[in-house]
Parts: C-alpha cells; sequence; structure tokens
C-alpha cells in the first residue's frame, strides 16, 4: 500500500495529465509535473514513460466513466446520458491520439480491455432497460457499442456535438422498443 503523500501525488498528476490531454496541443511531462505541484522525479516514479502516463489517465478515466452508472427508473434516459458522457470522454482523449496509435501499434493498448468494460456499462442499461420496458430485451451490448465506435470516429477529425448527439439519439432509439 503506498503512502498517503505519494498516493495524494500520483492522483494530483493523474488529474494534471487528464487536464492537459483534454486541453490539446502539446503536453509535456515537465508541464504535468509543474500543474500537479510535484517535481518531475515524482512524475517519473509513478510513471516511468509517457505512455504508462497516459495508459494510467485513459484507465483512471474509464474506470470512472463505466463504474458511474445513473440507472434511472427510465433506463433509456440514463443510458442516453451516459452516452454525453462518453462522448465527451472520447473527445478529451484526442490530445493524446498520437500516443494512443503509438500504443496500438505496440499492442500495449489492447491490454486495457477498454471494449470489455464499456460493454458490461451498456449490457447494465440494456438489463435494466429490459426490466422497465424502456429498452428492448435481447441486444447484444457489443453490437450497441459497435454503433458507438462508429459515431465515436465521426469525431476524430471533427469536434461536432450536434452532430454527435444526433448520432446518439439514433443508438437510443435503435435500443428502443
Amino acid at each position: 500500500m503506498p503512502r498517503a503523500d505519494a498516493a495524494r501525488n500520483r492522483a494530483r498528476l493523474l488529474d494534471a495529465a487528464a487536464d492537459a490531454f483534454a486541453a490539446g496541443g502539446e503536453v509535456t511531462l515537465e508541464k504535468v509535473a509543474r500543474d500537479a505541484g510535484v517535481g518531475i522525479g515524482t512524475l517519473y516514479r509513478h510513471f516511468p514513460t509517457r505512455e504508462t502516463l497516459v495508459e494510467a489517465v485513459y484507465r483512471n478515466e474509464l474506470e470512472a466513466l463505466c463504474r458511474d452508472l445513473d440507472i434511472r427508473p427510465d433506463a433509456a434516459t440514463g443510458f442516453r446520458a451516459w452516452l454525453d458522457r462518453y462522448a465527451e470522454f472520447v473527445l478529451t482523449k484526442r490530445g493524446m491520439a498520437d500516443t494512443f496509435r503509438a500504443m496500438v501499434a505496440d499492442g500495449s493498448l489492447a491490454s486495457l480491455r477498454t471494449r470489455e468494460s464499456v460493454d458490461a456499462a451498456v449490457g447494465t442499461f440494456l438489463t435494466a432497460g429490459a426490466a422497465d420496458g424502456s429498452l428492448r430485451p435481447g441486444i447484444e451490448p457489443d453490437d450497441l457499442v459497435t454503433l458507438l465506435v462508429g459515431t465515436f470516429v465521426t469525431m476524430q477529425d471533427v469536434d461536432d456535438r450536434a452532430r454527435t448527439a444526433r448520432l446518439l439519439d439514433l443508438v437510443v432509439c435503435a435500443a428502443r422498443p
């Protein structure tokens, strides 16, 4: 178990890195350390490479997204709200795109089990929605996630939130009875 100050420093580094990557532009590790209020040596003790920092930020935020599910009495409404949060998550990762591409190329991103986490979150909504009648029973979570991937691919180069919202509405419509 890490010391309390080490855990706080790690959390501050993750927060500073997430903010820096979300802002876009050139993100240096020195800037992340400075914004977190720690020295560069502290950053490297926690995250020996840029890739390990990117992976930790990504994993931390994905886990929070997939854990914090708002299952409302009408699960379809909660699902639609969650899709907005997921779209924002994807959009803020554009600052990490080059590092992600390198991680995909060397196979290290596959270990994050991104698809399984998102499938499980979507499955939770589908199960609740089938029970309350707001979503069709029998939909495979991975089928909806495939639709989402297509939607988010449209966000890669253009930040068109109105179009993204329309596409997410269509995903929910496809899942309604």
